[in-house]
């Protein structure tokens, strides 16, 4: 005859089994149903981008292209494009697919939410640039409508991610993209960054690693099939031709007024002072804002005042404070010579 108390035990320990398995919302299986949802749900607006981004580049979507940017098997992305065609999303065309007018919406509100996250990424937190892009694949999917909107309003309704790209707007609508490329300017002319191509994320590593940033300006001293030489922040540099081609700049509307005379802040000697004309692009987020919460505008004079017995970093006197700034974040700060500067040193 069976314990009756045994009994019970097994009751209660496999209706404990069942509840974490099956509990609606919280149980194992919902949880893995959500999971599965949300991968076939990630796949079909990954592919809803890519057949936007063929689609603007003039080129065909192909199973071979999609399994090429979204690293699967052209079987499976033979299925994802079955499943945006029974969606309404794709329409076959040619030896291709193209987006239906509902499939090009929803992918310009999947863009819309990447690049604002982007947008926040850059200016609200310190996340490098280098996680911006990743960070927006991995947060795209997980914002609704409303969250975005939000998001947009919180920003100021932005136009422009911080790589340059166009921010669509909630009706569907992408400003136009505008510039050219840094290798097709001739030498003399004087131009402002105003797109840095963020894939393949190699080519973006080494533009930051060259301090190319939004709003730079360059002056093109010589440009040639190898390479592009030119000054920034008072300071010569090159690129070769192959990476200029993912730098877009625009013509500087002040041609000659690139302050290529100018200095950084990291370039003075203890006891002289500087006039801020400005803060570099490369500067952003939070060092940003910590600059400017600190006083460092155009205008603002500031003394080296004493350095640290390593040299690094260094006292400086702004607005009757001593900061301590490192060379890095010192070499941010753009300086002209001050009006009697020459007199005080001390």
């Amino acid at each position: 005859m069976v314990d009756p108390r045994l009994a019970l035990l097994l009751f209660l320990l496999l209706g404990l089994v069942a509840a974490l398995l099956f509990w609606p919302h919280s149980g194992a299986v919902a949880r893995i149903l959500r999971l599965v949802r949300l991968t076939e749900r990630v796949r079909v607006e990954d592919a809803l981008k890519h057949l936007y981004d063929t689609e603007t580049r003039g080129v065909t979507c192909t199973p071979e292209s999609l399994g090429g940017a979204l690293g699967i098997r052209p079987g499976r992305a033979v299925r994802i494009l079955s499943r945006l065609q029974a969606l309404g999303l794709a329409d076959p065309a040619g030896e291709g697919f193209m987006l239906t007018e509902g499939g090009r919406n929803y992918a310009l509100r999947i863009l819309r939410t990447h690049r604002l996250v982007e947008r926040f990424l850059a200016d609200r937190t310190g996340v490098t640039p280098d996680r911006w892009h990743d960070e927006a694949e991995r947060l795209e999917h997980r914002l609704d409508d409303a969250a975005t909107e939000q998001l947009a309003r919180r920003m100021g309704h932005p136009l422009y991610d911080p790589h340059g790209d166009p921010i669509p707007t909630a009706g569907g609508v992408v400003p136009d993209a505008q510039g050219q490329p840094l290798h097709t300017l001739p030498p003399g002319e004087t131009v402002t960054v105003v797109h840095l191509e963020d894939e393949p994320p190699e080519v973006y590593q080494r533009l930051l690693a060259s301090g190319f940033a939004l709003g730079q300006t360059l002056r093109i001293l010589e440009s040639d099939p190898a390479r592009v030489r030119f000054t920034t922040d008072g300071r010569e540099s090159s690129l070769s031709s192959v990476l200029a081609r993912n730098v877009t700049v625009l013509p500087f509307p002040e041609p000659g007024t690139d302050q290529g005379g100018s200095g950084t802040l990291a370039d003075l000697a203890i006891g002289e002072s500087a006039e801020v004309v400005g803060i570099s692009s490369s500067c952003q987020g939070t060092q940003r804002r910590r600059l400017l919460d600190l006083g460092v505008v155009p205008g603002t004079v500031i003394r080296a005042a004493m350095t640290s017995a390593a040299g690094d970093p260094v006292a400086y006197e702004i607005r009757g404070a001593l900061i301590g700034l490192r060379r890095q974040q010192a070499s941010w700060v753009r300086v002209k010579a001050a009006a009697g500067a020459a007199g005080e040193a001390a």
